[in-house]
């Protein structure tokens, strides 16, 4: 009785509360974009050995330059880390159905830091493109996972406005990875940002490990008899598995793995059917893939495209600063006017329609312009409003669907905006790039992609939405890894007056 006594007991106060898990969230998520911008960035990307007509030649500085990469190459160095991402999302996101989530981040961030290690190392394109892929793997566990926690421990009024503090960190990332990278490669090597990455990621990748695991609420394993047991059930169940081995039951042992791994498989297939026949999500993330196409060539060929139009000779940290402060303003932005206005899945889809279409027009007119400063100014204000998107988009992924499609529905939504959006989107405008030769065209090109986009989330506001949060309830709360503390942390209070049994 006495161990039932305390399997029943409240949890433990921990240190991490609701603030320090968004606070440690957004600083991985500041590292993991800090390396986009880093391998972006003319200091760490470089440019290829060029001769002019006279015969006179410019050697080569940076990635390209060091393993004389074309603009599609380039391109493709860029994708090769959305291989890995969208080959891993669905599966971490699968798993956290039988393990804890918190465990999983804990294994990519792992993966994350010692493959940033080996682009450092890297001796030729193949080589780095590999490793590229490995940091994608290791980033898929994070994006799938990071927001459903957020989404759960955040106070019921800011819920948005928490989504849009944790997302501000794409485009600030992005920024201080110009800056770092252009710092970096200019004063010692490509290779030490990557390495300087490796160290700053690493002190979380710990972390991940020896924090008390957290659970995603109501994220029993779903539709799993086993996850609806109770423990006593459980015990018996590894009884059972004692005498069968002692018996060398090898045979029955293997089918149930072989079960346990149909029915993963056959829960995921049925999960996906769920999402793409929900009109809500598919036109959200239809309206995503195509801002997103825009958005992921912004920001691999940006500062090339500013330094090429403009004359920028520190196009780096030029498009670094606007990016950080124009990120960041616009992101919260977007959150804190979605939770003013009330965080409705409808209410969303106007608010991205409005800042998208804002956004594509002064940054299509910001290209119009041959002076570097009125582009500058109608640039910055074209970024405000697109980065606007950024927690209205992922709310809807987020509210669309019940807590337990939430995982999955991050990781399919990731895998989508990825494999149709910024994967084919940079080496296409490289393509374009080296057939047009100006990069004022194939920007304003670019640039006009973003008015389908709002037009797309136009249309969603039209579509009958349900808010499905509070269908948490219908699953109990139920794991059975190793005995941590993993429900939510704002659970934790009610579970600590919650009267127990003698």
């Amino acid at each position: 009785m006495a161990s039932s006594s305390t399997a029943l007991s409240p949890p433990k106060p921990s240190w991490i509360t609701p603030e320090r898990l968004l606070a440690i969230f957004c600083v991985i998520n500041l590292i993991n974009y800090v390396d986009r911008g880093a391998i972006a960035s003319n200091g760490v990307n470089g440019s290829r050995r060029s001769c002019s007509k006279s015969g006179t030649c410019t050697s080569g500085r940076g990635i390209q330059g060091d393993f004389n990469l074309s603009n599609f190459e380039d391109g493709v160095l860029s994708s090769a880390f959305m291989v890995g991402l969208l080959v891993a999302c669905p599966i971490f996101a699968s798993l956290a159905k039988s393990v804890n989530p918190f465990r999983l981040i804990g294994v990519g961030l792992s993966v994350w830091t010692v493959a940033v290690v080996g682009c450092g190392f890297s001796i030729n394109f193949w080589s780095i493109t590999v490793c590229r892929m490995l940091v994608g793997v290791g980033e898929a566990s994070f994006i799938s996972l990071a927001a459903p926690f957020i989404d759960d421990n955040a106070p019921p009024a800011k819920k948005t406005l928490w989504l849009g503090m944790f997302y501000m960190f794409i485009p600030a990332g992005y920024a201080a990875g110009y800056v770092y990278g252009g710092l970096v490669g200019d004063h010692f090597s490509w290779r030490y940002a990557f390495f300087g990455e490796a160290v700053l990621m690493l002190p979380f990748a710990v972390l991940g490990f020896v924090m008390k695991p957290l659970q995603l609420k109501g994220f029993a394993p779903a539709e799993s008899t086993e996850a609806l047991t109770s423990i006593e059930t459980t015990s018996l169940e590894v009884q059972d598995t004692d005498v069968s081995v002692v018996k060398g039951s090898m045979k029955s042992s293997k089918s149930k793995c072989a079960f346990v791994d149909l029915k993963q498989f056959s829960r995921f297939m049925k999960d996906l059917k769920v999402l793409l026949l929900d009109k809500v999500y598919v036109v959200n993330v239809i309206g995503y893939i195509v801002y997103n196409f825009v958005l992921g060539a912004y920001s691999y060929w940006g500062p090339k495209a500013g330094y090429s139009i403009y004359n920028m000779s520190n196009a780096d940290l030029i498009f670094g600063g606007i990016t950080i402060v124009c990120g960041i303003v616009g992101t919260l932005a977007g959150g804190y006017v979605l939770d003013l206005i009330n965080s409705t899945i409808s209410n969303a889809f106007k608010l991205l329609s409005a800042v998208t279409f804002a956004g594509a027009i002064f940054c299509f007119s910001a290209f119009c312009f041959k002076s570097m400063y009125p582009f500058l100014a109608l640039f910055a204000i074209g970024e405000l409003f697109v980065f606007a998107t950024q927690a209205p988009v992922n709310f809807i992924c987020l509210h669309c669907v019940k807590p337990s499609l939430r995982p999955i529905s991050m990781a399919i939504s990731t895998v989508a905006i990825h494999l149709f959006g910024d994967v084919p989107s940079s080496p296409l405008v490289g393509v374009l790039q080296d057939q047009t030769n100006n990069w004022r065209k194939t920007a304003l090109i670019l640039t006009f992609i973003l008015f389908p986009a709002a037009v797309i989330w136009f249309i969603g506001i039209f579509l009958h939405s349900v808010d499905r949060f509070d269908e948490a309830s219908e699953h109990p709360e139920v794991t059975t890894t190793d005995g941590s503390d993993t429900t939510p942390l704002l659970d934790r209070k009610a579970a600590g007056t919650t009267e127990t049994e003698p």
